[in-house]
C-alpha cells in the first residue's frame, strides 16, 4: 500500500512507545479488534524493532509502521523487521535519500512552511504535522491550507480524544495520531479489553 491508502484506513493512528516486548502482540490485537489497524511503533526503546517484528508475525491484520526515524541507518533496520510504513519527526535531505531506498512508504514530519516546501519538492504531499499542538494546532493547519491546498496532514503530538474531532473536521487533515487509547496503567495491568474499548471509541471518529 502507498501512504495515502495507509492513512485512509482509520481516522486515528496509534502512536505507541513499547517498553515491554510482552505487551506488543496483545496490544496490537486489542487495537485491531477495536478498529485501529494502522500502528506506529516509535523507535524510542530498545525493544521497538522486536515489537514490530512480533506484531507483523502474530497480528497479520495490522499494518505496522515504524516511527521516530531520525537517521538514515534507521531505514534498513526497519526494513529488516518488516515495517510497512515509516514516520519521521522532521525532514532532511538525508532522510529523503534514505526513504528512496526503503521498501516502505514514508510519512514525513514537518513543523514549518519551509519544511513543508522541502518535503513537497521531494515528492511528498501527505505529511505529519509534529508536534501538532506546539506547532499551532488547528490554527496552523487552517493557515497552511491556503498556500498549500494540495497537501494533506496527519497531526500528531498533543492530540487528545477531546481535540481529535476538531482536527478531523479540517479539510486538509486525513487522520490524526494519538496514544490516549493505550494509557500506561492499562498496559501495565494487561487491561486489553479496556484498550479495545478505547480503540473502538477512537475508530468511531469520522471525517466531517
Amino acid at each position: 500500500m502507498n501512504i495515502r491508502e495507509i492513512v485512509g484506513l482509520a481516522p486515528v493512528i496509534p502512536v505507541l512507545t513499547i517498553t515491554d516486548l510482552e505487551h506488543a502482540v496483545p496490544l496490537a490485537r486489542a487495537l485491531c479488534a477495536g478498529g485501529l489497524r494502522v500502528l506506529e511503533i516509535t523507535l524510542r526503546t530498545p525493544v521497538a524493532l522486536a515489537a514490530i517484528q512480533a506484531m507483523r508475525k502474530d497480528v497479520p491484520e495490522a499494518v505496522v509502521g515504524v516511527g521516530t526515524l531520525t537517521r538514515a541507518a534507521d531505514f534498513p533496520a526497519a526494513d529488516r523487521v518488516g515495517a510497512q510504513f515509516g514516520v519521521t519527526p522532521g525532514f532532511t535531505p538525508e532522510l529523503a535519500a534514505a526513504a528512496r531506498g526503503a521498501r516502505f512508504p514514508l510519512l514525513p514530519g514537518v513543523m514549518t512552511p519551509t519544511e513543508l516546501i522541502t518535503a513537497r519538492a521531494a515528492g511528498f504531499n501527505i505529511l505529519k504535522l509534529f508536534p501538532a499542538e506546539q506547532a499551532g494546532g488547528l490554527g496552523m493547519l487552517r493557515a497552511l491550507g491556503g498556500p498549500f491546498p494540495d497537501v494533506l496532514f496527519c497531526p500528531t503530538g498533543g492530540v487528545t480524544r477531546a481535540s481529535a474531532a476538531d482536527y478531523l473536521a479540517l479539510a486538509n487533515v486525513v487522520c490524526v495520531g494519538g496514544s490516549w487509547f493505550a494509557p500506561r496503567p492499562m498496559l501495565e495491568s494487561g487491561d486489553w479489553a479496556g484498550i479495545e474499548a478505547l480503540a473502538r471509541d477512537a475508530a468511531a471518529l469520522i471525517k466531517r
